[in-house]
């Protein structure tokens, strides 16, 4: 592979921008493909996903490349150096580059690769709290699964068209699919590309959901005709899913307490054919206790550490903190005890986190069912989902229905 020199420039200035000026990757990712109107798939695929390997790693490389944060641009660069050596690259004869000790480079990979925190890219407080929650075996192969690059899933909109005629039409379009047993609706893309230019995206037959989050909407159990309320629809991944499975009949409650999330929910359902979606904004606690006994189902998809999801947020493990999972903690057990609420009696409430740590997953379950508010409720079953064993996403889901006191 060549190296070419705007391309480089391109992803030293958006590290720059994530590692200095705290940017979400993705939104940095955005910015720079439309950079050079004259980039073409190859030469933005470059910036992309050099730009997250190099986010992924960045323990790893600034501890061979001996620098440390704040970056400086030469900083930047000498991960960079570090990076194209690992990868195989020839450095091309750029000042940047001069005196880059390869072989060295090389010898550091093999001594630092010993240590498992540095090999997997990982702050000490995050590896040190999963090995203790999860155990050593158990976390040698999370971490390792939690650095591979994120498979592109879509989910077939089933209001619109089957996923047999959706990998027809994709086929036709040269985008090859997969099914992917166990996930009914899921197709996965053997090869990564942009697939919101589609005809078939703009038509609403897909959404790009990972296979982890498509079981979310099944595990809730829902049926046409009912009464659900998502309690933090964000965006509204999983409430297209349960309105597609609910066939557009009876009613689903999108809340959040983002409203622009909400707007963008209402964009996304008008594409996909979603008619049964209301949303409503969390702005006091008044919607909450309207709803009070009226659910018939209830997803709680809590805010979390987001843990799981690290393959397609690598940033997330460098901005999160230890004192912002204690408060999350406290959220999520505010958030069980007051919207499970909403579920009338005989009805089913899914708490839900894309995280893989126990203390926020089974822990609150237990906490919550032994607590005021959750013992009107019973434990029906779980399902604990880990990237080394599945593929895709870490995710958690409990299902708990309420007892019917008549």
């Amino acid at each position: 592979m060549r190296l070419h020199r705007n391309l480089c420039f391109a992803t030293v200035d958006g590290l720059l921008l994530i590692f200095n000026e705290g940017n979400y990757a993705d939104k940095v990712v955005q910015q720079l493909l439309k950079r050079d109107k004259r980039w073409g798939s190859r030469d933005r695929g470059f910036v992309a996903e050099t730009t997250y390997d190099i986010v992924r790693w960045k323990r790893l490389y600034a501890e061979i490349a001996n620098v440390k944060e704040p970056f400086s641009r030469d900083d930047i660069w000498r991960l960079f150096a570090v990076w194209a050596t690992l990868k195989g690259i020839k450095l091309p004869d750029w000042k940047y580059f001069e005196n880059t000790p390869t072989r060295k480079i090389k010898g550091r990979f093999d001594e630092l690769s010993q240590i498992r925190k540095i090999k997997e890219s990982f702050p000490d407080w995050i590896d040190e709290l999963a090995e203790k929650e999860l155990g050593e075996t158990v976390w040698n192969k999370e971490a390792a699964a939690l650095n591979e690059q994120a498979d592109v899933i879509l989910r077939a909109n089933t209001l619109k068209t089957t996923k047999e005629k959706l990998k027809s039409e994709l086929f036709d379009l040269d985008f090859v699919t997969e099914e992917i047993k166990g996930y009914p609706d899921a197709l996965k893309l053997k090869e990564r590309a942009n697939v919101f230019t589609t005809e078939a995206f703009k038509k609403g037959w897909f959404e790009v959901q990972d296979a982890s989050s498509q079981l979310v909407a099944e595990f809730l159990d829902v049926k046409p005709g009912i009464k659900v309320v998502d309690t933090c629809a964000g965006a509204g991944g999983k409430t297209l899913h349960i309105a597609a499975l609910m066939e557009n009949k009876g009613q689903v409650i999108a809340m959040d307490i983002y409203e622009n999330k909400l707007r963008e929910l209402k964009r996304r359902a008008k594409r996909a054919g979603a008619h049964n979606i209301e949303m409503r904004t969390i702005d006091s606690t008044k919607p909450i206790k309207k709803l009070y006994d009226k659910a018939d189902r209830v997803l709680i998809d809590a805010p979390c550490s987001g843990l799981g999801v690290l393959r397609r947020n690598p940033d997330a493990k460098w901005k999160l903190e230890a004192s912002f999972l204690e408060r999350i903690k406290t959220t999520q057990r505010e958030i069980l005890s007051s919207y499970s609420r909403m579920v009338k009696p005989g009805g089913k409430l899914v708490y839900a986190t894309c995280s893989i740590l126990p203390s926020e997953n089974q822990e609150q379950v237990k906490h919550f069912l032994t607590s005021e508010s959750g013992k009107e409720f019973t434990f029906v079953k779980e399902k604990k989902i880990l990237s080394h064993e599945s593929g895709f996403d870490g995710f958690y889901m409990a299902l708990l229905e309420r007892k019917n006191t008549k």
